[in-house]
């Protein structure tokens, strides 16, 4: 093959990026990585947990005791999980806590990604890359066949066998470079974040945590103004997490923003006594991909490969939220095929197929294919958003006010609340949804 500046350029240090990039120069390769950012993790902005398997899986194979697990900047281990659906007044609150959820290789943490990130560029470094950050690629690179041999950025032209394109969902390159469909407003979702700075004693006591253990909680209801999408909470180690994340599509038809509904979620009965006292440290936005397994582009090019949020591998159901467990094992899953297919002078798509087939046969795909059906379920479920935190509270004060007069059985309190809705029409609602899921 022709000469080139380097074996892989790697746009974007994220945790797929990052992760690409690692493996990649464990593997004997020459590494660029170009952040847009700063630093690693100035531009980005998630809930802030990773389920830890698919990282375990890559220090375990590269790092060769290199890397000690408790040197890692996780903030706290979740122990415990939350599920609130809220009206405007009032809340209902699930809390499950398990020891299975700590166990080693199913074990999640929350994390602040500034600092995650950072921590993940100076094991790229260590590893032999080369990073560049506060450099924005403007264009990828093609020969006469339209194959990319590299990159872009500010006034330099810089070439290499395989270029792994990490560089978040709102991905130019993709869609300019590589003829990736911009994604309809219904599968884009906005995020908004705030840190809120609390004692670590104040935090475990208000959460009924062990010293070192967290929470993680997710929101449904008033929180966005009865728009699809919702609320979050993480708890890191002398701060808390919290925000909330709505369809564009939705927003750009309600009468209110995202921002205000935020400030209205913060004062919610539910959420205010959780920041009392608290001060903000931070607060930011994002996009996040929200359209699952529809949305994935085209992952294998001649000379690049799509990882990460650029090829949109991101789920939320509602129960559950990942991102950074996918983007982890599919930049490794890259950098493998990458690494491959160098080895065998061999950068075609077809000789970098393999990323597609491996990440196809992982559980990063396989999980997005399961829940394929669930972002049109949520899409098109209105009543999730607005009437079921109704009748929640119309259920639960009919179970716990007590004012004097007589009560009637419960069955009778129940089921008026209940026929409101349509009885039927709420069996078809969950039967569907629990089909999704």
């Amino acid at each position: 093959m022709e000469e080139r500046d380097f074996d892989i350029i790697v746009v974007g240090c994220g945790c797929a990026g990052a992760i690409a990039a690692y493996v990649a120069a464990k593997r004997g390769k020459s590494v660029l990585v170009v952040e847009r950012g700063e630093y690693a993790g100035a531009k980005n902005m998630t809930g802030g947990r990773i389920y830890a398997h698919s990282l375990r899986r890559v220090i375990d194979e590269y790092a060769g005791g290199e890397i000690a697990w408790e040197d890692i900047p996780f903030e706290r281990r979740i122990t415990h999980e939350r599920i609130a659906i809220m009206d405007p007044e009032s809340n209902l609150t699930l809390d499950f806590t398990s020891r299975e959820l700590g166990m080693e290789g199913q074990d999640s943490y929350s994390v602040l990604r500034g600092d995650f990130d950072q921590w993940l560029m100076g094991i790229c470094e260590d590893a032999g890359c080369d990073i560049i950050p506060g450099i924005a690629v403007e264009e990828l690179l093609k020969d006469e066949a339209g194959n990319v041999i590299g990159i872009r950025a500010g006034e330099d032209d810089i070439t290499a066998y395989v270029t792994i394109i990490a560089e978040g969902c709102n991905s130019l390159l993709t869609e300019r470079g590589l003829g990736a469909r911009r994604p309809k407003p219904n599968e884009m979702a906005v995020g908004i974040k705030e840190v809120f700075q609390l004692p670590a004693e104040t935090i475990e006591s208000r959460f009924l945590c062990k010293e070192g253990e967290g929470a993680a909680m997710l929101f449904v209801g008033d929180c966005t103004h009865g728009n699809v999408g919702g609320g979050f909470l993480y708890t890191n180690k002398e701060s808390i997490s919290l925000g909330l994340v709505a369809t564009i599509e939705n927003l750009s038809k309600s009468d209110t923003t995202i921002y205000q509904a935020l400030e209205d979620f913060k004062n919610h009965p539910a959420v205010a006594p959780i920041i009392r006292g608290a001060k903000v440290v931070e607060h930011s936005g994002h996009m996040v991909p929200e359209g699952g397994y529809n949305m994935i582009p085209k992952l294998v090019h001649p000379g690049a490969l799509v990882a990460g949020d650029a090829a949109m591998l991101c789920m939320n159901l509602g129960y559950v939220v990942r991102g950074m467990d996918l983007a982890v094992a599919s930049g490794q899953i890259a950098a493998e095929a990458a690494c491959d297919a160098i080895d065998r002078q061999d950068v075609s798509a077809a000789g970098l197929s393999s990323y597609e087939s491996k990440l196809r046969d992982s559980f990063v795909i396989k999980d997005l294919e399961t829940f394929k059906d669930w972002p049109h379920t949520m899409e098109s479920w209105d009543r999730l958003f607005t009437e079921y935190p109704k009748m929640v509270s119309e259920i639960f004060n009919s179970m716990f006010v007590v004012d004097g007069t007589p009560s009637q059985p419960l069955r009778k309190r129940l089921m008026p609340i209940v026929k409101k809705r349509g009885l039927f029409k709420l069996l078809k609602e969950v039967k569907g949804a629990l089909m999704s899921l």
